[in-house]
């Protein structure tokens, strides 16, 4: 072998001697990291990832059909102070000593929460005690009081010499205060995320998506580093009308003053979109006003005689009985086996079909619903469900709750059925029902959004849903509507019409001179532990209608649950004449209906 070939050899031994060796280092590492080092590693990367803080996307705005705003999210700032940074200190804490006084000053005066002595000893305290994060105010300030603050001389010169940092909060803010609060929700103040109404059935589109920055020191200084950028979220319109609000939420209130009721809700819907314009829930407080808690229109009832409709139309469905049937009641009680039915204005007569729903006769309707249906539970909630008052269906606000109406074991139930006990519907549910008779027979679903938009920019629009291309027979629909005419425009019979005293009108209840209301009034006695014994003072008043009645545009529910001044109100008086309030202020709003001469005239929409 030449002495060129060994030296080959030599070499390449040498090379692969070192690259062995250095194999062996990094198992060698490898081992000791997994090992012995392992926890220490781990605390460090944790430790890391601890650095990494979110950066919080801009809530989408909620906006009402006419492009105001009535959710948004305003940035409000947390005022911080390093007092422990190197500047601060130098040079015997000459900068601070310069800038004390002023900035104590500023913070007095923009802030505005404290006085200059406080915030001084503040800086002093945590100067000297060298404090990396103190929070100088409680209070939040805004944009505005932020760049007033960072005109002061030494806020000006950054955080790394002032020490002056600002962290901003996202505050979600209704211009409109308390207006359509429930409905519009809240947020969770921790999560940023959507706790009740639309922020919640919404809140995957309304919230966006949060970026990622982390914290480094760079060239001896702290920077945020974004890594991922916040997405802001999405905004949402909502039919709501902010006037028409307004006009609701300030009927309602009246009404609630006046009759000191425990809580009332209405909501006004258009009829062939099935827009919600308005809907209203009002509590009483324990220092007797009103303020929205619950949203009661998502909320089941026993509907009292508003479902007496529903049971007439089921029965006249059913060809056996025409309107103009008559039907005997008396002064006294019906028993119908163990169950006796009375009427709120007994009297020994006979009605047609048609004044039975007028007046709104318990003893009439729980003997045209249990002749008809001879007795059968089945057959007659088979029928109901036919016209879709239970139809289950899509609604925007989470916890909507709905129907029930279950087949009772026995006869005795069904008789009260018929007028409105031992069934559950919401307000919203009537609210649709009667908004499909006001509708031709069309039953449309509750809207509360029509489009989503990013910069003004439409993404989707959401278009009017059918739950129902006809909820019965043409024949029937027109005999239900003249029904629901004579509850407001029987002077003698119908119960929303007038109050008369010694046979002199003293006051309309729903009717009005600048619009026609059709509608009915329902009256249930609310249980207490469950027993109807002990109620005979607990009420619920309701009153559910449609106007302008000769081409319906909108339709109302109105609910007063529990006038504590029982039996002076009735649902007629009470409901009957909110809803005319309504509607009549709503026709002013609106400039859809106007009289010329003797006649009333509706503009075409």
């Amino acid at each position: 072998m030449s002495e060129k070939q060994k030296y080959t050899i030599i070499r390449f031994a040498i090379i692969f001697g070192i690259i062995l060796l250095g194999y062996i280092a990094v198992i060698a590492k490898v081992f000791v990291l997994q090992t012995k080092e392992r926890e220490k590693w781990l605390k460090v990367a944790e430790k890391r990832v601890k650095t990494n803080q979110p950066i919080r996307a801009t809530r989408g705005n909620i906006i009402d059909c006419e492009g105001r705003l009535l959710c948004s999210s305003m940035p409000q700032y947390q005022v911080y102070i390093d007092a422990g940074v190197t500047p601060l200190h130098a040079n015997k804490d000459s900068l601070f000593k310069l800038y004390v006084n002023d900035l104590a000053k500023d913070f007095s005066r923009i802030i505005g929460d404290h006085d200059v002595e406080h915030y001084k000893s503040l800086l002093i305290k945590g100067h000297k005690e060298k404090r990396r994060s103190i929070r100088v105010s409680m209070q939040r300030i805004n944009y505005n009081q932020r760049k007033e603050l960072e005109q002061n001389p030494l806020v000006k010169q950054g955080p790394n010499i002032s020490g002056v940092t600002f962290k901003e909060v996202k505050r979600r803010i209704k211009p409109y205060n308390t207006l359509a609060s429930r409905t519009l929700g809240s947020i969770n103040p921790e999560t940023g995320h959507g706790k009740t109404g639309l922020e919640a059935g919404f809140d995957k589109i309304l919230c966006g998506e949060d970026g990622i920055s982390t914290l480094q020191y760079i060239a001896g200084k702290r920077e945020n580093i974004t890594v991922r950028d916040a997405v802001d979220g999405k905004d949402i319109i909502v039919t709501l009308d902010a006037n028409l609000q307004d006009i609701v939420e300030s009927v309602l209130r009246e009404q609630l003053t006046t009759t000191d009721a425990e809580w009332g809700c209405c909501a006004l819907m258009e009829t062939k979109t099935g827009h919600i314009k308005a809907m209203a829930n009002l509590d009483r407080q324990p220092d007797d006003s009103y303020l929205e808690q619950l949203n009661h229109m998502l909320i089941l009832v026993e509907p009292g005689s508003t479902f007496k409709t529903i049971s007439m139309m089921a029965a006249l469905e059913t060809k056996r009985k025409n309107l103009y049937d008559t039907v005997s009641v008396t002064k006294d009680p019906w028993k119908y086996y163990s169950v006796t039915h009375s009427d709120s204005h007994p009297k020994d007569t006979v009605y047609t079909l048609r004044s039975a729903m007028a007046v709104s006769s318990n003893i009439a309707l729980a003997k045209v619903t249990t002749e008809v249906f001879e007795g059968s539970a089945k057959k007659y909630v088979e029928q109901i469900r036919k016209l879709g008052i239970a139809d289950s269906f899509r609604f925007e606000i989470p916890g909507a709750q709905y129907s029930l109406i279950r087949v009772p074991d026995d006869a005795v139930t069904v008789s009260k059925m018929s007028y409105g006990y031992s069934v559950m519907v919401t307000p919203l549910q009537l609210l649709m029902f009667y908004n499909a008779i006001a509708n031709n027979g069309k039953m449309v679903r509750p809207q509360l959004v029509t489009e989503i938009q990013q910069d003004g920019v439409t993404l989707r629009t959401f278009e009017t849903e059918v739950v129902r291309k006809s909820i019965c027979s043409k024949q029937t629909l027109r005999d239900i509507q003249a029904c629901l005419h004579d509850v407001v425009w029987d002077n003698d019979l119908g119960t929303a019409s007038v109050l008369k005293w010694k046979g002199k009108i003293v006051r309309k209840k729903a009717q009005s001179d600048l619009v026609h209301i059709a509608g009915k009034t329902g009256t249930a006695q609310i249980p207490v532990n469950g027993s109807y014994k002990n109620s005979r003072d607990k009420h619920r008043l309701i009153f559910v209608g449609y106007f302008p009645e000769e081409n319906p545009q909108y339709t109302c529910v109105f609910v007063l649950n529990h006038p504590l001044h029982w039996p002076n109100y009735d649902a007629g008086g009470n409901c009957g004449t909110a809803v005319r309030q309504i509607a009549e202020k709503t026709i002013a709003y609106t400039g859809c209906y106007k009289r010329e001469g003797e006649e009333l005239k509706l503009i075409q929409r």
